[in-house]
């Protein structure tokens, strides 16, 4: 599926308000726990690789962050989370042990 196909089903899917709360309750969430709970957002994150048929390996060489395009423009202010953040350290990670091998 196509990164603005995905978008739109996002967007049909969750209304303005709904993915403005998502925001909103992980930001809540991460300021009041140790161990936040990110499995709506993750189930969420989940759909958009799977419909990219986006693998981690395939895409360490030359990376591709369309699956956090999406994320951005979908939920707004989601790159102020800490679960936004992580997704990119884990990525950078990931393209590091890459390239040592």
């Amino acid at each position: 599926m196509k990164k603005d196909t995905i978008i739109q089903t996002l967007k049909e899917s969750y209304n303005r308000d709904l993915r403005k709360q998502v925001v909103k309750t992980l930001l809540v969430n991460e300021k009041e726990s140790d161990t936040p709970d990110y499995k709506i957002i993750n189930q969420i994150f989940s759909y958009v690789l799977k419909e990219l048929d986006w693998k981690m390996a395939g895409n360490t060489k030359e990376w591709d962050n369309t699956p956090l395009e999406i994320m951005e423009e979908t939920f707004p202010k989601i790159e102020t989370t800490k679960w936004f953040q992580e997704q990119i350290l884990t990525a950078q990670k990931m393209i590091e042990m890459e390239m040592r091998d």
